[in-house]
């Protein structure tokens, strides 16, 4: 019988390849870094043989590491840095260029330039539910076909493959066979219609792209083909692949309206699960395409926002005041006083994100009296945090029509208990923290399982979670208004 569900975690910085056994544990795990590459101010690049190599390794060590027979194992899920766009030869399978990576701004101006045409930023709103940025692929493979000599020609003439970074690895575990991609990783690229399903002609001609050059799109729960690189063990199915935030929201176990996730890292991400409904925002916010169990009837969406300062407030308070030793005694630390007494902190360091869109507004420590001390400060800062994903999570409501019902944390900052009952006293809904930390790898590997029938069905997933941990509201309506109130005038006083 099938024991494993292998999960290839391939991030911006490092690969990661994980055991995920049928209780949903992650019972092995290998990772190795790779070079960041930057060859100019404001460009990132990653060498797509670096990529390849870390994680095809990281694949064999597993098996070598855990002495897995593969015959033991169900089927590989991948999950991926999401938009680093990669374009290769297809007779010979290698990079024209190295693969520019999502942080990457060189292509800046030329989204500044199509999205001054308020019609053209409108399409690209309406068709992709993203906003015009250089962060999504479609400009990064024009800039690749415009500047890599002959590029354009020998894409017209269907000689190039283009692939996110789980196209990439597909086309190599397969040895060429397979040329796809999954709909979550497809609707980060802003060429992809999430309404209709399909590469959208409209936004291929707009950045000069041919149809040729475009990979397959597939249901994120579905068969991508079999190992067969001869450096690898043949034959297990790939059959679970989704971007790494939507893989996170799966392996949270957040399959219908209403259900959220937060992950608490260097920033945050929230994600909100819609159903079937498209959200447009007004807020801001990104629109973007869920991953699915299989057997999902339509396409299912979620919407999108992040906070710019989490745990790098923490870090702050570290590195830079020198009032904290570690990141963990800050629990500890904002307990020992019943309050802030007034203190607020707004770490607008790098601007507001949504709601506010204010990116010249600075960061402030506010309400200090003669008895403020390092614990007030330090409480702020945790609610802070909180007040910020309370902003977040008030838009999503507004915007998708249905109130958050319960938020599943992951990230280092879902380790604070402080943190979390803070947040679920602001949010006024329980708060869940898994026992297993690692949703990104459990989405993908829980995407294969399901495809593959090493899991039933998604109820026999939400049974996996025992041993998680809730985090109750206990503040009255008014108790949270009140606060909500000191922080957002707070917040317009560092307006810009």
């Amino acid at each position: 019988m099938k024991k494993y569900i292998i999960a290839l975690d391939q991030g911006t910085t490092s690969s990661r390849a994980m055991l995920i056994d049928r209780a949903g544990r992650a019972v092995g795990s290998v990772q190795r870094p790779f070079p960041q590459l930057y060859p100019q101010p404001g460009w990132v690049e990653h060498d797509p043989h670096d990529i390849l190599s870390s994680q095809l390794g990281a694949l064999t060590e597993l098996l070598l590491t855990y002495s897995v027979s593969p015959d033991e194992v169900a089927a590989i899920g991948i999950t991926n840095q999401r938009e680093t766009t990669v374009v290769w030869d297809r007779a010979t399978g290698e990079p024209i260029a190295n693969a520019i990576v999502w942080q990457c701004r060189r292509t800046a101006p030329m989204i500044e330039a199509l999205a001054s045409d308020p019609v053209v930023a409108a399409e690209i709103r309406s068709r992709t539910g993203l906003v015009p940025d250089a962060y999504f692929s479609a400009s990064k493979i024009a800039w690749i076909l415009g500047e890599v000599p002959g590029a354009r020609a020998r894409a017209e003439a269907a000689e190039l493959a283009f692939g996110t970074i789980d196209s990439w690895l597909i086309w190599k575990l397969t040895y060429g066979a397979v040329h796809a991609t999954d709909v979550t990783n497809a609707s980060r690229t802003m060429l992809y219609n999430i309404h209709e399903g399909c590469w959208d002609p409209y936004l291929l001609e707009l950045f000069g792209i041919p149809a040729s050059l475009m990979p397959e799109v597939r249901p994120s729960a579905s068969f991508f083909g079999e190992t067969a690189n001869p450096g690898l063990v043949q034959g297990i199915p790939i059959a679970g692949v989704a971007g790494d935030q939507q893989a996170a929201l799966f392996g949270q176990c957040c399959f219908s309206a209403g259900q959220a996730k937060n992950t608490y890292g260097t920033g945050c991400f929230l994600l909100m699960h819609t159903g079937r409904e498209a959200c447009a925002s007004g807020n801001g916010l990104i629109t973007t395409v869920a991953a699915s169990a299989p057997g999902a009837d339509g396409i299912e969406y979620a919407l999108e926002g992040s906070v710019f300062m989490a745990g790098a407030l923490i870090q702050w308070l570290r590195d830079e005041l020198g009032i904290i030793q570690n990141v963990a005694e800050t629990d500890r630390i904002a307990r020992s006083v019943a309050s802030t007494e007034g203190v607020v902190v707004v770490p607008a360091f790098t601007g507001l994100g949504a709601p506010w869109w204010d990116a010249d507004a600075r960061g402030a420590i506010l309400g200090l009296t003669r008895g403020a001390g390092r614990a007030h400060i330090v409480r702020a800062a945790l609610e802070a945090l909180a007040y910020q994903v309370c902003d977040l999570a008030q838009a999503m409501a507004e915007d998708a029509g249905v109130p958050l019902s319960v938020l599943n944390v992951d990230g280092g900052a879902s380790a604070n208990d402080f943190l979390m009952q803070f947040q679920a006293d602001m949010l006024g809904v329980s708060l869940r923290r898994p026992a297993n930390a690692e949703t990104t790898a459990l989405g993908a590997a829980y995407l294969a399982g399901l495809t593959t029938g090493f899991w039933p069905d998604t109820a026999a997933l939400v049974a996996l979670r025992e041993g998680e941990e809730r985090f109750l509201p206990t503040f009255d309506e008014s108790a949270r208004a009140e606060r909500l109130a000191r922080w957002r005038d707070a917040v317009a006083r560092v307006r810009s």
